[in-house]
Parts: C-alpha cells; structure tokens; sequence
C-alpha cells in the first residue's frame, strides 16, 4: 500500500482562483487542478491506494467549519481513498472542547502551519495545543522550516521545534518537509533524538517553477539525496513517511524519487505506506 499523508486540496467552486493566488506567491507549478477528483485522477496514475488531506485554518473562525469537512471526508475514505485530518488555529477561544471534538469525530490529528498562521511553534498558545493533542492521543502534523510563499518569515525552526517538545507532555508529531525546508543540517543536528516523525514533502527532486523568471538555476535543486539517506539512517526509516505535497509534486514523480534512493526495500516500503498505515491505521472498503 503506497499512502501519501502530505496532500492539498481546496473546495471546486474556489480550487482555480486559490490555485492561481498561491503559485503567484511561490512562483511554483501545480500538478493537479487543486479539488478531490484532481487528486483522486493523480493517485490513479501514480499507483496510490490512500492521500491524507491537511487543511489549514487561516483564521480562528474557519476551525470548526474544516473540521466538520474534514470529518465527512473521513466518512467516505474507505470508497474515495481520501481522508483528512483536523485544524487547530492558535487564536481559537475554544482549542480545548474543540480538540475534544476532534477526537470524538474520529480524526486522527490536526494540521497546524506556524507561517501561515503567524505564530512561532514554541509559542504557549501553540504549547497548550500540542499538549492537549497528547492527552486526547491525537497526532500533529505541522509545516516546518521555512516556506516558499513566505522567504522572509521562519515561525517552525528546528530550534523552536525542540524548545516546544521540552515543554509539553508526550505527543506523536510529524515534521512536514523532513523536519524543516532548507534547514535540513539543524533538524539533523538537533532532532534525530527526539520522538518526532519527518515527511518527505518537497525535500527530494527540485522545484518545478511556473516559468515567470523568478528561480534562478541555484534555486532549483532541494535535499541532496547523500543527505536524505544519512538523515533516514539517523532518524530511523520507521519515522520518515512519503508525503507529495501535491498539488506542488507529481505524485508518481514523488515516489519514483523514494524509490531511487540507495535504501533497502524494506526502508522504501515503510517510507512509502507501511509507517502511515501504522500511524494512521486507514483502509480501503
């Protein structure tokens, strides 16, 4: 079972403009059109049996309305191979019930985004969050390092990230982008003891731009793949999970890339299902 647990997408009435709005940003080509049956057409393709959905509340007011999506997406994830988690945002009055609700609704975990939400990881309104997330035994994926839309902000750096998991009670979080987007040597160097778990997103291969002039040549290439393979070994293969962050990667391409890597079958296999289908424990009808 090949699961990609790093995916995107956006209601069909605003997919086009919000797809349109976000490459203008990070100058970076999509690869699918942003909806549920763009990606559920681009799993077909790449050979993928299951894409977990991270939604991000942007403002206080959107949470309960995306959980409640989310939940109904959860609802037929057994026929359409989709499924999602949950959102928190900092600001939220009601983080605790709603967390609560969270659980009861069935959803594995929330996704927070540090940049897109203003907010440092290490922040005590994010601190309470992730704690919280522990007791209900809920998962928290988040973005990490630093984010293509955004150069000049940096809210998720591996120092932050370490400071937070000193101050909160045991709770399974996953690193999207192997820890941090381009900050890979201090996520090496600071984290590979902790308990956290790194994703895959747009670390291998390069950046695919919209052909705007923007990148120059020296801005293509991402993780090197000598460094990809040390940080699997160091962190274990059981704690690196294949996310395509599509719609920004192909996901056959994404794949592919995992399974080029100098790793054992069985690393590539946990890396691209085995370790989600653990975690997360979905399954086809």
């Amino acid at each position: 079972m090949i699961f990609d647990i790093h995916t995107h997408t956006f209601p069909e009435k605003i997919a086009h403009a919000t797809l349109e709005k976000l490459q203008s940003m990070c100058h970076t080509a999509t690869f699918s059109d942003g909806s549920e049956a763009g990606l559920r057409a681009s799993m077909a393709k790449a050979g993928i049996e299951g894409s977990l959905i991270l939604p991000v509340a942007t403002s206080a007011r959107q949470v309960v309305h995306v959980n409640d999506a989310s939940a109904q997406i959860n609802d037929l994830g057994p026929e359409t191979g989709l499924w999602s988690l949950g959102c928190m945002h900092p600001d939220f009055d009601g983080w605790r019930e709603e967390l609560a609700r969270v659980a009861s609704l069935g959803l594995k975990g929330v996704k927070l985004h540090p940049i897109y939400q203003g907010v440092n990881l290490d922040d005590p309104r994010y601190l309470r969050i992730l704690d919280r997330c522990g007791e209900l035994g809920l998962l928290v994926l988040t973005h990490a390092g630093r984010d293509i839309g955004f150069p000049t902000r940096d809210n998720c750096t591996p120092e932050m990230t370490l400071n937070a998991l000193k101050q909160v009670g045991p709770v399974q979080m996953i690193l999207a982008h192997m820890g941090g987007w381009r900050e890979w040597d201090r996520v090496e160097a600071l984290l590979w003891d902790t308990q956290v778990c790194l994703d895959t997103s747009f670390a291998l291969g390069r950046i695919t731009p919209t052909g705007d002039g923007y990148y120059g040549p020296s801005d293509l290439p991402l993780m090197e793949v000598t460094q990809f393979v040390r940080m699997t070994r160091k962190f274990g293969a059981h704690r690196i999970l294949y996310g395509s962050d599509s719609p920004w990667q192909d996901q056959g391409v994404g794949i592919r890339l995992v399974q080029e890597l100098p790793l054992t079958q069985e690393e590539k296999d946990a890396i691209l299902g085995g370790n989600a289908q653990r975690l997360f424990g979905f399954s086809r009808a």
